[in-house]
């Protein structure tokens, strides 16, 4: 097949700034193309984003020219591919009306053969404004569908097919862009077209049978070459079959492994018809879902190649509110990082999109198992014939897309769509209706789901209890997953993690404040203070700011600046989610799955994120590094003993040495002791215990610290008995030596520092960060990046005792 890419050259004009003529690339947005061209602030910086709300008040069109030859004519099929044309769109093709799209997560495919012609070719694509459109769909609906004005800044978004978040979040900035964010393609073929194929992977023991069915045009009347590892395999298509199958079997083959189980070796499928090829990268294994019911309710564990496997891992929003900048270099960037903290498994949040070809491609290589939403969340949805009709013709697109990526390991209907019918005043007065039009919504998911992809389960909602059950997720932790809010939220101590044994918590989150380096790309020095307008516009939670500073006063001694303030907030999201999954995977395998809220930034912003929008690790993100490790060791406090219990994810046993010591405020070594210990796979055991009456004796007089090595990596683990603040922490001395010939940094300190973080203003991260240093035991890390004399220069290494 021949392809021609109509990525270059596009225009974007409005017929409302008739003045507006400026380039835009494609995939691309028209905020970005404004911005480019000079004609919009940076919707990032300052309080910008209020003054560049009129683009999306705006009607918008791109046009581009083509040219085709008349041996380009003569093919038999000539197709006009588009896909995430956002949103409500009509497509003209020599001022013919070709589509009217409407659905920002459709495959748009469109024979244009009959409106082309040999020499100069017009394209172009007209954008309606989606508040309007919104607001018109949301007009005809029986009753009343209630959307989440709690999040979004435009109203009636639930009645349209777009990124939910594109209209702002509680951490997201409000673009309503327009645009088109894949390659726009003219596909050229001739007697028949290659249209799809599916894998199937059907096990018996260690032999696998590969069922591979292609779709192809009626009447094909050449044959079809497969070819898989070493094996090739020739296939003439049936007269009257749009359909042909073949079979590959595979004894012993290399096994893909969610990561910290294995590798993740990758075999190439390629299927051709004459000179058009379809080719994939497929990881084999076996996978379910264990959803019985045990003694503590009901389980919900992946099953990967037979081994049960304990997820870790965040929740995964869109990577940027422009869309254009939704590059591959970030993706496997943020991606690459989400594997270095050990985590195995990311959710791609309902409120989003359906994610880039890229991304997946990249979750199979890396070895992250993804949780897949489909996209609604926090609203309630319409259940009319024509909205039913365009969610189905939608999830068809993308189920067919994505299924052959051994990533995705679970569809799931939406994000915390069952709890929102107990949010809204409409539905709680009238929960029957609202139950109805839910289930009448979720039911059609379940059904193309299972149509296109059996191979694995769809999970009806997240958070839920699993199939029909309507019940409160959010604090039921015996059976299928949960999101546990109460400490955010509600306000609770990070003592509420430890009353809780969630079987899956999908979500659960703490904020934080950007780092320094952060703030310095979008607030000027004179309003560096939380409380101002710049910084205020950058967060969007409106309890954030008070919730993070409340805590403080639980926690810690007040900060003495506003640079501290920032420190200390990361510490204390750290310390939060440290807390939840210390004692988790204490409980495995009764929990097998922690996903903390969230990953990443679409904007620089306070927010729950580990890792900002510039890509710097924030502490929580090294934190995650030790407490996701395959070999963790965790301290449990109990009302009986404080227990060190080591956990390990893996399919094998070995062996590991660690050093527990107990350290006084003053840094003098009160206990010491070296274990050597034999480690089973997916083991979960106690190896130390200090009675109660005893740890009472040292609550207040210093702390426990275990050291160990996992893949390479030299780990630590701290417990302290009481409240920072209650504690006669010294004022420790800690001191820098740099060696820019290896990219090293060592600290050193005269008495115990905790959380030492390093942070600078250049590009990069730290090979470890946030911290405990121990007098006499120096720490030597990597810096990993291209700005060593910046990151030098702007080096600025934190710890708690200094940040009061």
């Amino acid at each position: 097949m021949t392809r021609l890419n109509l990525s270059q050259n596009w225009r974007l004009t409005s017929p409302d700034y008739p003045e507006i003529d400026v380039a835009c690339q494609i995939p691309g947005d028209n905020h970005s193309a404004l911005l480019n061209a000079g004609l919009i602030p940076d919707p990032y910086s300052k309080c910008n984003e209020q003054d560049v709300q009129w683009v999306g008040q705006a009607d918008w069109q791109l046009s581009t020219e083509f040219e085709l030859s008349d041996e380009q004519l003569n093919h038999d099929f000539i197709e006009l591919a588009l896909s995430r044309v956002d949103t409500v769109a009509k497509v003209y093709l020599n001022d013919q009306l070709l589509a009217s799209c409407d659905n920002m997560f459709r495959l748009w495919r469109f024979n244009i053969k009959p409106y082309v012609k040999a020499g100069s070719n017009k394209l172009r694509v007209y954008f309606h404004r989606a508040d309007v459109a919104a607001k018109q769909r949301a007009d005809t609906l029986p009753f009343v569908v209630p959307s989440s004005m709690s999040n979004n800044q435009i109203p009636y978004m639930n009645s349209l097919r777009k990124s939910q978040c594109h209209a702002g979040w509680d951490w997201g900035i409000c673009l309503m862009v327009s645009g088109i964010y894949d390659p726009v393609q003219i596909k050229l073929a001739n007697q028949a077209r290659l249209l799809s194929t599916q894998v199937e992977q059907h096990w018996q023991g260690q032999a696998v049978e590969l069922v591979i069915t292609i779709k192809h045009d009626l009447d094909c009347l050449q044959p079809i070459h497969l070819s898989f590892d070493d094996q090739h395999v020739e296939v003439i298509p049936e007269l009257d079959s749009q359909t042909s199958v073949a079979s590959i079997h595979l004894d012993n083959p290399k096994l893909w492994w969610p990561a910290g189980y294995g590798e993740q070796p990758l075999y190439t499928l390629q299927v051709s018809l004459a000179e058009q090829r379809i080719e994939k990268k497929i990881g084999l294994r076996s996978l379910a879902l264990e959803t019985q019911k045990d003694q503590h309710g009901s389980a919900m564990t992946f099953i990967v190649n037979g081994c049960p496997i304990t997820a870790k891992g965040a929740n995964w929003i869109p990577l940027d509110a422009m869309p254009s900048r939704q590059t591959a270099e970030r993706y496997r960037q943020l991606l690459t990082d989400a594997k270095a903290a050990n985590m195995n498994m990311l959710r791609v949040w309902g409120g989003g999109q359906y994610e880039a070809d890229e991304f997946y491609q990249l979750c199979d290589e890396l070895g992250l198992m993804v949780w897949q939403d489909m996209m609604f969340a926090c609203s309630l949805y319409p259940s009319t014939d024509e909205f039913v009709a365009n969610v189905q013709l939608e999830l068809s697109d993308q189920i067919q897309r994505l299924r052959d990526h051994s990533c995705i390991v679970l569809w799931c209907g939406d994000n915390e769509v069952i709890g929102a019918i107990n949010w809204y005043p409409e539905s709680k007065a009238n929960r029957e209706r609202y139950v109805v039009n839910y289930d009448r919504l979720n039911r059609a998911i379940q059904q193309v789901v299972e149509q296109h992809d059996a191979s694995r389960v769809f999970w009806p909602s997240s958070p839920c209890n699993g199939a029909l059950d309507y019940g409160d997720a959010w604090h039921d932790d015996s059976q299928g997953d949960m999101h546990f809010w109460d400490v955010w939220h509600s306000g609770k101590s990070f003592a509420a993690y430890q009353t809780i044994k969630p079987r899956f918590c999908s979500e659960f989150g703490y904020q934080s404040w950007p780092s320094l380096a952060e703030v310095k790309t979008f607030v000027e020095p004179e309003d560096w203070n939380v409380t101002s307008p710049t910084f205020e516009n950058h967060q969007k939670n409106p309890s954030g700011n008070s919730i993070i500073t409340e805590m403080f006063t639980r926690l810690f001694r007040f900060p003495a600046s506003f640079e501290k303030m920032l420190y200390l907030s990361q510490v204390q999201q750290a310390l939060a989610i440290k807390t939840a999954c210390d004692f988790w995977r204490a409980n495995s395998p009764q929990c097998r799955g922690m996903l903390y809220w969230q990953l990443n930034d679409n904007w620089p912003v306070s927010s729950w994120s580990s890792i900002e929008y510039s890509g710097r690790w924030k502490q929580l993100h090294y934190h995650a590094k030790r407490f996701f490790a395959p070999q963790y060791l965790s301290f449990v406090e109990s009302d009986k003993a404080l227990e060190l219990r080591l956990i390990k994810d893996s399919v094998s046993a070995s062996l590991l040495d660690c050093q527990l010591q107990f350290v006084s405020w003053q840094g003098d070594l009160g206990f010491s002791r070296a274990l050597e210990l034999n480690i089973a796979a997916d083991a979960n055991d106690v190896v130390w215990t200090m009675p109660l009456a005893e740890l009472e004796k040292q609550r207040t007089q210093g702390f426990y610290i275990v050291q160990w090595r996992s893949n390479g990596d030299e780990l630590q683990n701290t417990w302290v008995g009481e409240a920072y603040k209650s504690l006669a922490i010294a004022k420790a001395e800690v001191s820098v030596q740099l060696d820019e010939e290896n990219q090293r940094i060592t600290l050193s300190t005269n008495k115990p520092a905790f959380f030492v973080h390093l942070e600078s203003d250049a590009s990069g991260r730290f090979s470890d960060s946030s911290f405990t240093l121990l007098p006499q035991q120096p720490i030597s890390l990597n810096y990993m990046g291209d700005e060593f004399e910046r990151m030098a220069a702007s080096l600025r290494v934190y710890h708690l005792a200094d940040s009061y």
